[in-house]
């Protein structure tokens, strides 16, 4: 049975869509059938992918209605082991139209059951914000992954997030555990880069991850062409990285 990790931070602009396609192909290229499931309006796992957002009739939109399964919305990409369900601006309206639905919170855990065999990860790109649509993810989710970039507002975010998973635990699942909190942007020669990290695993001691990801120019150049890192520029420290970072959660999940 495959393991879902849900993609996470509730403040924007940390490396959260870059994390969930890098990790996707980096798993992919380690030969572990991996499937992406885009579920942010903004649609930027999907084009992150080499998709283009006009031409799916299948997304993450009408999974999220009910009116597909995963299996129908997958798309094969041209990277090895990865699939992806697309997402558009269409999800935006997500909330609004499933809040009148019984077990609103359980849609897409539903969604995803009948192919949780068929993959090795199932990776959810989250929104940046904490809305139904996240406590979906949340709720089908084994586990989260949390980018945080070092600076002093990801401080602000930690007490929220540890609330956040508290309810979800209590509330819809309480098999969620933290699958690891993951340092982006990371430039170890900034003072501040080492007071925050030093607080982030006083607050987490035993769920920071031993890689991080540093702050270069190839990945930030990467989804302009459509390509994950590693096939972009698989020399580069970015795809270092991530490959790092696959091989410790393939690891911890023997």
């Amino acid at each position: 049975m495959g393991k879902i990790i849900a993609v996470t931070n509730q403040k924007g602009g940390v490396g959260k869509t870059t994390t969930a396609v890098n990790l996707a192909s980096a798993l992919g290229a380690m030969n572990k059938k991996t499937l992406l499931v885009d579920i942010d309006p903004q649609g930027n796992a999907t084009s992150g992918l080499g998709i283009s957002k006009l031409d799916n009739t299948k997304s993450s939109y009408e999974l999220m209605l009910g009116q597909v399964t995963a299996q129908e919305a997958a798309i094969a990409t041209e990277f090895k082991n990865v699939s992806v369900v697309p997402s558009d601006i269409k999800m935006a309206g997500v909330d609004l139209e499933i809040s009148e639905f019984e077990s609103r919170e359980s849609i897409l855990k539903k969604g995803l059951a009948g192919v949780r065999d068929e993959y090795d990860f199932i990776i959810i790109d989250c929104p940046p914000s904490l809305n139904l649509i996240t406590i979906n993810a949340l709720n089908a989710a084994d586990s989260i992954l949390v980018p945080i970039q070092c600076e002093y507002y990801a401080l602000e975010g930690l007490a929220q997030l540890t609330s956040t998973v508290s309810r979800i635990k209590r509330t819809y699942n309480s098999h969620l555990e933290i699958e690891g909190v993951l340092f982006t942007m990371y430039d170890g020669r900034l003072n501040l880069t080492q007071e925050v990290a030093e607080q982030v695993k006083k607050f987490f001691p035993k769920q920071v991850f031993k890689t991080v990801i540093p702050r270069t120019v190839r990945l930030s150049e990467a989804p302009s062409f459509g390509q994950p890192i590693n096939y972009f520029d698989k020399r580069s420290k970015g795809a270092e990285a991530y490959d790092k970072l696959a091989k410790e959660i393939i690891k911890k999940n023997k």
